[in-house]
Order: structure tokens, then C-alpha cells, then sequence
């Protein structure tokens, strides 16, 4: 009779099976991601897929951790590990270890991935970078303190513009811990305002040499910067995250020192040019003011003052006869207007009138006659004359025919 077997004990015999087999045990496979899932507990899961079948994964956090690049459904991927049986459900899967996207490396997708992120967010923007300072009196180098880089910038630095006072800020710029000493040492310079110019950077590399610059840890602290950041990463070809981030990119380390501080060569050659022109300014106002002296100095107030003050006096003695003589023609004008004026505002003065005869009758409430009509007999009237005042009664009425 046939043995007869648990489930469990079948599911555990291909278990040992797949895990003997040498083959399965490292695999390279290549295929499509579908249901990409990150768990809460840092482990991924995800369906690897061609045309034909497909191929259920998984990757532990520890391997996750180590990833690049974020993988996304639909990416087209190399995936390492081993397949094995997972006893419980009787289905073998892929324990994957290792993701690398198809063509390109991951480093290269993952720097596209930050790139697209960051730019979204307008960290690129141009409205963002700030100018650096014309004559930078603090700079502050973040690199290694050993690196030759270094060297390059403080040879130029002191060549350039002695006066600025260079610090450095030793940082590893390679491996796992460069990106958050370089990150922190950007935040330490600015919580201490250490420096006017911020230059961070190191000599050439390969792109894994230069990682630590593509690092989103980086490319936020130089977003947040109040101090001016240029980055000079490597060489004239190698562009990285951070680049793009600061104020300003430097081709190499060497052209950061150039870019950060004026030649005092030049300076001198400006000043000089500056000095020049400012004598030939000078020279030719001292000359145009010899020429003015020279012209007064031919002037008769000069060459004859006392004959040029007498003149002046008899000039002066004259214009105040001729004003005198004005204001009295002007006074008697005047006079002799006012005289008419007034003999005119006397004709028609009332007194005047009353003078040659005539006399003004007022009723008893002061108001003038003007009519035998609104008296009465028996009625007080007033009579002004030319000398004096009579009072009076009204007798008789006589109205005059019209």
C-alpha cells in the first residue's frame, strides 16, 4: 500500500528540493514589475512578468534598504536571489536580493527619480538662487580635509582675494555617512552664519564616487540655505543633484574659488584705470579754472578798482535820483486821484445837499418821508437840516396834482 503524506510534509520536501538545487539557489531574471506594494513593515512585495508567465517576489527590508531607486510597476528590471518554496502555501517565489532597471543603472534612475521630485517642488527654480556678494569677507569650504580639491581652492582663494577669510568644514565626501555630514555641516554654517559664501564640492570621480552630492539629504540643506552655495562636484561633465539645487554651479572645484571671489589683479588694473581717469578729470577742471581766473584777472574791477567803484557809485547815485523822482510822480498821481475822488464823494455826500437848502423829514420811527402820503395830521416828524435838527407836528396836508 502506498505511504500517504500531510500537506505540510510535501510543501517541506520541495522546500529542500528547491534549496538543494544549485541552479535556483542564484538567479538573474528578467522581467516586468506589476503590483509593486511596500509594506509597513519595510518588506516588498511584487509580481515579476514577461509575456508569457509571470513569477510572484519578495524583498526583504534589509535588501530594500540597499536599493537606489524606487521601483514602480511597470518598470522593466533585473532581479537577483533564489527561489524557494514557502511552506505554508505550497507556492515557490522569488526571495529577491537585488533590482536593477533594464539599460540603465539604478543610480541613474534614481538620480532621474530626485531630479523629477525636486524640480516639482520648484527647488530649481532660478526666482530661488540667491547672488553671491561682491567682495565676500567669510567663506566656508565643505569637503574633505584631505582631498586635493581643497588644496586647489585655497591656492586660488589666497591668489585671487587674500582678504576673505577662508574656514573649512572637513566632511567626508564619499560613502554611507558623507551625505549627512555634508548636510549637516550646510546647516551648522548657517545656524552659525560661519560665512558669506558656502562652496561644497570635491575632485572628479565615478558616479558612485559622487553620490553623496545626489543625495536628497544634500539637496534640501542647500535648498534651505540663507547663505549662498555654490556647488563644485567633480568635472566639467559631471552633473549632480546638487548642482542643480545651488545658487550657483561651478564647473571643478578650482573654477568655485574663481567664481566666489574677484582677482585682485583686476582690481588693481580697475583702480589704476579708475586713478587715471579720475587725473585726466582733474587735470582738465584745474585748467579750466586757470583759464576763468586768467579772464578775471583781465576784468577792470580787477586791473582799476577804485575808478571801477566810482564808477559803480556815480551808476548808483543816478538809478537813485531816477528812483526818487519815480516815486515822486508816482505820489503825486496819486495825490491828485485821490483829490477827485473826493471831491466827487463829497457832491454826492447828503450833507452837501442839505447845505444849499434842501432839509430830510424822518417819521417818528426814524424812517424817511418820502411821500405826503404816509402822514397824517397830528403826526411827530423830525427835519434834519444842514446845522442841526427840528422837531415838528404835521397841521395840514396839501398833496401836490400830478
Amino acid at each position: 500500500m502506498a505511504e500517504i503524506f500531510e500537506v505540510s510534509q510535501i510543501n517541506e520536501y520541495l522546500r529542500q528540493r528547491f534549496e538543494a538545487d544549485e541552479f535556483l539557489g542564484s538567479l538573474l531574471i528578467r522581467g516586468e514589475l506589476s503590483n509593486y506594494k511596500i509594506y509597513p513593515s519595510g518588506h516588498h512585495y511584487f509580481t515579476l512578468k514577461d509575456s508569457q508567465s509571470a513569477i510572484r517576489c519578495v524583498m526583504f527590508k534589509g535588501s530594500a534598504m540597499r536599493l537606489r531607486f524606487r521601483p514602480e510597476t511597470g518598470m522593466k528590471v533585473i532581479a537577483g536571489g533564489r527561489i524557494a518554496v514557502f511552506p505554508r502555501d505550497g507556492a515557490y517565489q522569488l526571495y529577491c536580493t537585488s533590482l536593477t532597471p533594464e539599460g540603465v543603472g539604478d543610480l541613474h534612475v534614481a538620480f532621474e527619480q530626485l531630479k523629477l521630485k525636486l524640480q516639482a517642488e520648484g527647488l530649481f527654480a532660478r526666482e530661488r538662487k540667491q547672488a553671491l556678494p561682491r567682495f565676500p569677507h567669510r567663506i566656508a569650504i565643505i569637503t574633505s580635509s584631505a582631498g586635493a580639491a581643497l588644496h586647489d581652492m585655497l591656492r586660488i582663494l589666497r591668489k585671487r582675494y587674500p582678504l576673505t577669510e577662508v574656514k573649512l568644514l572637513g566632511v567626508r565626501v564619499q560613502g554611507a555617512e558623507a551625505p549627512a555630514e555634508i548636510a549637516g555641516a550646510i546647516r551648522y554654517a548657517n545656524r552659525w552664519k560661519l560665512a558669506d559664501v558656502l562652496i561644497t564640492g570635491r575632485g572628479g570621480g565615478s558616479m558612485e564616487d559622487l553620490w553623496a552630492f545626489n543625495d536628497e539629504r544634500v539637496a534640501r540643506a542647500i535648498a534651505d540655505s540663507h547663505i549662498p552655495v555654490i556647488s563644485a562636484v567633480g568635472h566639467e561633465p559631471d552633473v549632480t543633484i546638487s548642482d542643480f539645487v545651488a545658487d550657483l554651479r561651478a564647473a571643478t572645484p578650482s573654477n568655485a574659488a574663481e567664481l566666489a571671489v574677484p582677482d585682485q589683479t583686476e582690481l588693481r588694473q580697475h583702480l589704476a584705470a579708475q586713478r587715471a581717469m579720475l587725473l585726466t578729470l582733474m587735470t582738465r577742471r584745474l585748467k579750466q579754472e586757470r583759464q576763468r581766473v586768467a579772464q578775471l584777472a583781465g576784468a577792470r574791477a580787477l586791473r582799476d578798482p577804485k575808478n571801477y567803484i566810482d564808477d559803480r557809485r556815480m551808476q548808483l547815485d543816478y538809478t537813485q535820483r531816477r528812483l526818487i523822482a519815480a516815486l515822486q510822480r508816482l505820489v503825486a498821481q496819486q495825490r491828485e486821484r485821490f483829490v477827485r475822488l473826493t471831491s466827487k464823494l463829497d457832491a454826492m455826500s447828503p450833507l452837501k445837499v442839505l447845505s444849499r437848502g434842501y432839509s430830510m423829514t424822518f417819521d417818528a420811527q426814524g424812517h424817511v418821508v418820502r411821500s405826503v402820503r404816509t402822514l397824517s395830521c397830528g403826526d411827530r416828524i423830525t427835519v434834519r437840516l444842514a446845522d442841526g435838527r427840528a422837531s415838528a407836528e404835521v397841521r395840514e396836508i396839501q398833496e401836490d396834482a400830478t
